[in-house]
């Protein structure tokens, strides 16, 4: 079965080039020309969805927030592609719990790659699930009164589950595995988003500064060396 995409654009234009090229990687792809035309299919079918943020009536950063307030779709993976380019808009679309983002005019080997970077984590995902129907099971990380559930994605703080995005787990979970070092950013973007996609500084500053506000005082672990770029630690005296 090929894996099914959906681009959500009100440019005809956009939609036609996206599908096509799309196509020939071998993906299915849907397009959808409104947020409430998307709304009418079978969102939960899809494994990514390439989303436009200036539509008429409702917009993309709110099509994605319902989708994240749905569990059906909580977990499908978004790439934002837009015209809107500020620091700003950027930091919203990631905040809201889009994977990647994208501005246009888009160059569309940078797409694809970008595609192929999201559908590779959450594959990662699925064979995790994998994993554990068959008994194969990563034991928990620990530390303090945190606590990494490698098998359930799942990050607890006090037993309580912190409301992580695939990207911020990664990232925490890589910080966790590899403490008390700081780690350049180039490492980071290997070991998170993989060496076939274009990350920027901004992205990674982005999630970073996200995931310590989710883990509040915990975030505090997380340190920043600047000229060099962060890493875990596990005490103060250390780093």
């Amino acid at each position: 079965m090929r894996i099914k995409l959906l681009v959500i654009d009100d440019e005809e234009s956009v939609c036609e080039i996206l599908k096509y090229n799309l196509a020939k990687e071998g993906y299915e792809v849907d397009c959808a020309y409104s947020a409430e035309e998307a709304l009418a299919l079978d969102l939960s079918s899809y494994s990514l969805m390439i989303v436009d943020i200036m539509m008429d009536r409702l917009s993309g950063f709110d099509f994605v927030k319902r989708l994240k307030n749905h569990p059906g779709t909580e977990c499908t993976p978004i790439i934002f592609c837009s015209a809107l380019n500020g620091e700003d808009d950027t930091v919203m679309g990631l905040n809201i719990g889009a994977d990647d983002y994208i501005t246009k005019p888009f160059a569309i080997n940078e797409v694809l790659a970008r595609v192929r970077a999201v559908l590779r984590r959450s594959q990662a995902s699925v064979q995790w699930a994998y994993n554990i129907s068959k008994s194969i099971y990563e034991p928990d990380i620990n530390f303090k009164t945190m606590r990494i559930d490698r098998n359930a994605k799942v990050c607890y703080i006090a037993g309580k589950p912190v409301n992580l995005t695939r990207t911020e787990f990664d990232i925490l979970l890589f910080f966790l595995t590899h403490r008390n070092r700081v780690h350049a950013r180039e490492e980071i973007i290997r070991r998170v988003w993989g060496c076939d996609v274009v990350v920027t500084n901004r992205t990674i500053d982005t999630n970073i500064t996200r995931l310590r506000k989710k883990l509040g005082e915990y975030g505090n672990y997380i340190i920043t060396r600047l000229g060099f770029g962060y890493g875990f630690k596990e005490a103060a005296d250390q780093l």
